[in-house]
């Protein structure tokens, strides 16, 4: 179940791309404080999706414990804030080499003795879980009592300390979700995108080849973690709190892939429209089951699950690939 990996963006598609950016741009002006969180959350989703996709969609590596980077990034930049003032981009420049190596290490050990498929999987949630259970008990960190960002009243937003009203947020969010669509886009259409592409279609075919299986893999790793790093700093901020219960859970991990399956595995706006698609449909269906008094724990989860269901049945590929054929904007495989 994997979309073809996409030669970038095309003519055709580039002017409804402006179109929806346009509209992403003049969002704040139109919609109220409820969707314009709604939308942030989408865009949280939709960047994580992004660089778990960089992974798993171009170069063919099953992760299912990228909870791991995103707990990294945002307790490396809430606990230099908390306790040494250092703000969240200072912060993320030191959370970007903790989650590479974080990555190294596990993509070391996995490609070094050959641990590969449900195997490699296994194994980055196994990292996740020694650090859940690692943060749960470090008093340092607050343990599992959780570690709060101090919020403070400012007269203006403050970028460069993420402090500020929901809009700011929106259009941090917006801003990174575009600039990692670029990166994706140069990626694929680069020497080393091509490469992954060899290594997910046939890694054995690839390494007859001459491609460095080793090499390749580890920058899909790491660049994968680096990027995902970033949505643990905006988790932290954007919430003002960790627990990692919550950050570096097999469901967080799971809620990060879902995104790019719906949307289309492999593809630039896969991860994008699946988190539109998934998070929109999951808040109608609280806001219609909140309008009839309706309260049923674990509904959400069940949703994702119903969802998951319908596109493996039906849409194997995701659902950008046909709606970009539908649309007359798809292009085949490089």
């Amino acid at each position: 179940m994997m979309a073809r990996l996409t030669a970038g963006v095309t003519r055709r598609s580039a002017i409804p791309l402006a179109l929806l950016l346009a509209a992403l741009l003049a969002a704040p002006w139109l919609v109220n404080d409820y969707l314009l969180t709604m939308l942030i959350i989408i865009l949280y989703f939709g960047y994580a999706g992004q660089a778990w996709n960089i992974m798993m969609g171009f170069a063919g590596q099953l992760s299912l414990g990228h909870a791991l980077y995103l707990g990294l990034g945002g307790y490396v930049a809430a606990t230099l804030f908390t306790r040494f003032g250092i703000g969240p981009w200072l912060g993320f420049a030191v959370a970007i080499p903790v989650a590479s190596a974080a990555g190294a290490i596990i993509g070391f050990l996995a490609f070094r003795f050959r641990v590969a498929g449900i195997y490699f999987a296994i194994l980055t949630i196994a990292f996740a879980e020694f650090a859940r259970i690692g943060f749960d008990n470090w008093d340092y960190v607050h343990a599992s009592s959780g570690l709060f960002v101090p919020v403070k009243q400012y007269a203006h937003n403050n970028p460069w300390l993420l402090r500020g009203d929901p809009t700011m947020f929106y259009y941090v969010i917006l801003g990174a979700t575009v600039l990692l669509f670029v990166l994706c886009h140069f990626l694929v259409r680069s020497r080393v995108g091509y490469f992954w592409l060899a290594i997910r279609e046939d890694e054995t075919a690839a390494r007859a080849a001459g491609i460095d299986t080793f090499r390749y893999k580890m920058i899909a790793v790491v660049v994968s973690a680096a990027m995902t790093s970033f949505a643990g700093v905006f988790y932290a901020f954007f919430y003002n709190n960790l627990f990692p219960e919550q950050v570096f859970s097999i469901f967080r991990s799971v809620e990060i892939i879902l995104g790019p399956i719906i949307g289309g595995i492999g593809t630039l706006f896969g991860p994008i429209l699946g988190a539109f698609v998934l998070k929109g449909l999951a808040e109608a269906l609280s806001s219609v089951m909140t309008a009839f008094g309706i309260d049923l724990p674990g509904v959400t989860q069940v949703f994702y699950g119903v969802c998951l269901l319908i596109v493996v049945v039906a849409l194997p590929d995701g659902v950008w690939p046909p709606l970009a054929r539908l649309l007359g904007i798809g292009r085949s495989k490089p």
